[in-house]
């Protein structure tokens, strides 16, 4: 496991460690080479599994439910469901909390099959799109799959509180925002509105994801796909609107700019990688559009890069003494966030 300032923390209640050891030991490991994360051939055989499980009756369903009619649907729905929550429940008590929290995910997954189900059965479907198109076309009758989805997955997350059950949760808010912006525009291509749609959705998103970040500081990481799915609805949103304006060009670069540092303060890499990715998008448009002809814009580029480098160099050096000034201007919250995060 990865040792963060809140494991010493806890040696120090326990009697394990004093505060002075505890000084030491964590400057020790800051200063030790950063071998990567652990990887674990029995996590991969769980997730493997459970991923088969769930793409099974979600991305890969084929024509032949469609046979069993509405009420088959549901009634297979329910079965495999509860089957999930009781193997869910066994894994519990055994003390196997990756394979509960993958079995639990599984049963929310049923959700929108069963709802579908239930829709077909009353008779209320409306039109002829199958339950496999739901995770390949946005349209505006999904919503009620999508909003029994959330229910049923906050209910299950708050009874069996494992991290791996926000991912659902996660991945319908973000179809919920895409087929939003169907709703409001019809079946007219306005890409404009639906990037609105999907960057505003998208912050909200981030929103949650931080509050639940703050919620759950001394906990598990309850907000990690919530951050994952808020920033790809917020940047691809933003990344899809058009504009011949430099500034809002220069803008938005800003902005990539800003989720970099966001991503690390809090310690969380998919502000980084998008961030990284929207840079590298507008320097692309600087250097085929307005510099396409310029000897000296890679010259100034390079420099650039290099005065970048230096500038982390000093950070490294700097970086304790920084981070202490920065940190104490900060909300206490925030603090024992970002100091849950040291280390991690």
């Amino acid at each position: 496991m990865k040792i963060t300032k809140k494991n010493l923390d806890a040696a120090v209640k326990e009697g394990i460690l004093t505060n002075e050891q505890t000084i030491l030991l964590f400057e020790f490991l800051q200063g030790q080479p950063d071998v990567g994360p652990s990887f674990n051939f029995t996590h991969l055989l769980y997730y493997l599994g459970g991923l088969i499980a769930i793409g099974a009756m979600s991305l890969f369903m084929n024509l032949g439910w469609e046979s069993f009619g509405g009420w088959g649907i549901i009634c297979i729905s329910m079965l495999y469901a509860g089957l999930g929550l009781i193997l869910a429940n066994r894994f519990q008590k055994k003390g196997y909390s990756i394979p509960a929290g993958i079995c639990a995910t599984f049963s929310v997954v049923l959700t929108p099959l069963a709802i579908y189900g239930l829709q077909q059965a009353l008779g209320v479907w409306p039109d002829e799109t199958e339950y496999r198109d739901y995770h390949r076309y946005i349209k505006w009758h999904w919503l009620y799959m999508e909003l029994g989805t959330l229910v049923t997955g906050i209910i299950i997350a708050r009874i069996y509180k494992y991290p791996f059950l926000v991912m659902p949760i996660a991945v319908t808010l973000w179809y919920l925002s895409m087929d939003i912006s169907v709703m409001l525009t019809g079946d007219r291509p306005q890409y404009e509105l639906r990037s609105l749609v999907s960057m505003y959705f998208g912050l909200l998103i981030i929103g949650a994801a931080f509050w639940v970040d703050i919620r759950s500081r001394n906990t598990a990481d309850y907000s990690f796909w919530l951050y994952m799915f808020g920033v790809i609805a917020f940047w691809g949103g933003m990344t899809f609107q058009h504009s011949d304006s430099e500034m809002s060009k220069f803008i938005y670069f800003c902005i990539n700019l800003f989720m970099m540092g966001i991503g690390v303060l809090l310690v969380r890499r998919v502000f980084v990688v998008f961030g990284a990715i929207g840079g590298s998008i507008y320097l692309g448009h600087l250097a085929s559009s307005v510099f396409k002809d310029s000897w000296l814009f890679p010259i100034a580029l390079t420099a650039i890069g290099l005065m970048i480098i230096y500038l982390g160099v000093l950070w490294q050096k700097n970086e304790h003494n920084l981070t202490i000034k920065a940190r104490s201007k900060l909300p206490k919250q925030l603090q024992e966030l970002l100091a849950s995060r040291d280390l991690s």
